[in-house]
């Protein structure tokens, strides 16, 4: 693994151990700052939408930049925002800087995902992808629980702090370690605009939006439905959410290896898997141990999507992908804000909690749909080709033998 890529990981980590690091210390920051659980719930909500937001236009801003200085810059900028968490004196503050922060985190994995592309061989582009996120799944499994327990120890503003110093230590490795090569001198925003003109890049980006929200509606409610319908203590929650984020790691690694090969039947393969182990949720969600199976069990398949898609927006942006890049990890958040919110309707509507796990794998079969119909359609083009390159030779042998 080239030691540049050791740098995007770390760097990754701590990106990845900000969004979901006050999920644990959430009665802590609304005693502190006197306010309800609900508004300290908000600031992961704001994070989200920072993401959302921030991919887009930060990647947009920076197109004539290279790369190296690009993830510098956003480094710097997600250290101020966690500087400026650590320090808020009241909720507007703390917000403003889970907001800073957040508008980096989008931008930083889109380009992270091409220099990541770039540094070793083209049939090793999703491994890399996937070394990359790596960082960002053992935020799950390491990063948000240490971080809550550094809270509790601590106080949740050392959680900041933390952060901040992780930050620091991957600004240092990509400064050091990622190459430092010249801007491409075609890039233009124009050109990186003109690839969403391409009707395929918008059904990737539709495929990750509705692939990953199934995940991330079941997920996002796992800690009620894993004390109120199954039937584990709250203090079981961590060593669930450790197994989960195990499953995280493996699948990122097997579905970067996977789309290394062949990506499309990739994403057709995981996401009919996922759609499946969501829909059996409903089901084994009712008794412990097959509950904590299936836990495990979503984690790997639903981060095996991850790599895959992400190198399926490189290859349908071809010759422009940052931007494109970029608005797919938009995507991949926008589809878990849609999933809370969609959740939060099906909980109010009285349907319990282990029907999201069935409201997820009707939303992940959506992705799936769409990517059966790219594949036909790809299927349809090879065979129409074939025919075409069937008819100019037959139409040259005949033009050989007039002659």
């Amino acid at each position: 693994m080239p030691f540049a890529l050791i740098a995007l990981m770390i760097s990754a980590f701590a990106i990845g151990s900000t969004e979901f690091i006050l999920n644990g210390l959430l009665t802590a920051v609304a005693g502190d700052l006197g306010v309800t659980i609900a508004d300290a719930g908000l600031l992961t909500s704001g994070y989200a939408l920072g993401v959302v937001v921030g991919a887009p236009v930060l990647t947009a801003a920076a197109t004539r930049l290279p790369r190296k200085h690009v993830l510098l810059g956003l480094l710097v900028l997600f250290v101020v925002g966690n500087l400026l968490a650590a320090v808020a004196p009241g909720y507007g503050v703390l917000m403003t800087g889970r907001i800073i922060s957040a508008l980096t985190h989008g931008a930083f994995f889109g380009v992270a995902s091409v220099v990541a592309s770039e540094l070793v061989a083209p049939d090793r582009k999703a491994g890399a992808i996937a070394a990359l996120f790596t960082g960002l799944t053992l935020a799950n499994v390491l990063g948000v629980p240490m971080g809550t327990v550094l809270g509790q120890h601590l106080g949740w503003r050392s959680v900041f702090w933390g952060v901040v110093v992780l930050g620091v230590l991957g600004m240092a490795g990509v400064a050091v370690l990622v190459p430092n090569a010249p801007a491409d001198p075609d890039a233009r925003l124009g050109r990186e605009l003109a690839v969403f003109r391409r009707p395929q890049v918008w059904i990737a980006l539709a495929m990750t939006a509705c692939g990953i929200s199934g995940l991330f509606i079941s997920f996002t409610y796992v800690a009620p439905m894993m004390t109120d319908v199954t039937g584990f203590a709250a203090g079981s929650i961590p060593w669930l959410l450790v197994l989960y984020g195990a499953g995280l790691v493996v699948g990122n690694l097997l579905g970067g290896k996977a789309a290394d090969r062949a990506p499309l039947r990739t994403i057709l393969i995981v996401l009919a898997l996922l759609s499946a182990v969501l829909v059996a949720f409903t089901f084994t969600a009712h008794a412990k141990v097959p509950a904590a199976i299936t836990l495990a069990l979503l984690g790997t398949v639903g981060f095996a999507t991850v790599p895959a898609l992400q190198s399926w927006i490189l290859k349908q942006a071809e010759g422009a992908p940052t931007l494109a890049s970029a608005a797919n990890i938009g995507a991949f958040n926008a589809g878990a804000a849609v999933a809370a919110w969609l959740g939060g309707l099906v909980i109010d509507g009285g349907m319990g909690y282990a029907a999201l796990n069935g409201v997820g794998g009707l939303l992940t079969g959506v992705g799936l749909l769409l990517a059966v119909g790219v594949t036909v359609a790809q299927r349809r083009r090879g065979a129409a080709g074939a025919v075409g390159r069937k008819a100019q030779g037959r139409g040259a042998l005949e033009a050989h033998g007039q002659s």
